[in-house]
């Protein structure tokens, strides 16, 4: 059984990561328990998410000698002009609620048929051994609430309402997310890249 490693040090993402690919031949394994990652951290500075997601999972994978498995995502608001977009983890200093802060702050005047949104987010497999790199992405529609709703306060989860749940992210348990987040959708196809691709080293 192959090691995989979950190139990511979000508390949030690492449950919904570990949903997913239940089942499948690999160990996963949290890069806060890989020798050699501690303190560790690439610099996301591309302009896209796949982009993102390649460095993330090449210079993880890479420096732990493991096949490794990034996810870049964020939010894409149309009334702010698709921002935050790939700057979404970094659209405010501090905590998930300070970013929800200033997005709601941002989007207090504009009226609820102008509130659209879409969540992106884009998986990158890397494998060291063969420098082989694969991607796959998803995204969801949805708009953003005048208010946080829910208890799961992971990102923007309690601001976006998803069009097909008719819930916020904030209001529904990782399983029930799966099947409606733009993150569930693309690890879905990585599940199916995994096996086809990367069971053998």
């Amino acid at each position: 059984m192959r090691d995989l490693l979950i190139a990511t040090r979000n508390d949030g993402k690492m449950p919904e990561i570990a949903h997913a690919l239940e089942g499948l031949p690999f160990t996963l394994k949290n890069i806060n328990e890989v020798p050699g990652l501690a303190g560790f951290e690439p610099e996301e500075s591309a302009a896209t998410f796949e982009q993102n997601a390649i460095i993330k999972a090449k210079e993880y994978g890479e420096r732990a000698g493991m096949l490794a498995l990034a996810d870049d995502s964020g939010i894409e608001v149309d009334a702010l002009g698709g921002a935050p977009g790939v700057k979404s983890a970094r659209y405010a200093p501090g905590t998930d609620a300070d970013r929800n802060a200033k997005l709601l702050d941002a989007m207090k005047d504009v009226p609820d048929d102008k509130r659209g949104a879409r969540f992106v987010s884009v998986i990158a497999i890397y494998d060291p051994a063969t420098g082989k790199t694969r991607t796959c992405v998803a995204s969801v529609f949805g708009r953003v609430t005048r208010e946080p709703r829910g208890t799961r306060l992971f990102g923007y989860d309690p601001v976006f309402l998803y069009d097909e749940a008719g819930k916020t992210g904030g209001e529904m348990e990782v399983a029930e997310k799966h099947g409606y987040s733009h993150r569930g959708r693309a690890l879905t196809k990585a599940r199916e890249i995994l096996l086809a691709e990367f069971t053998r080293s």
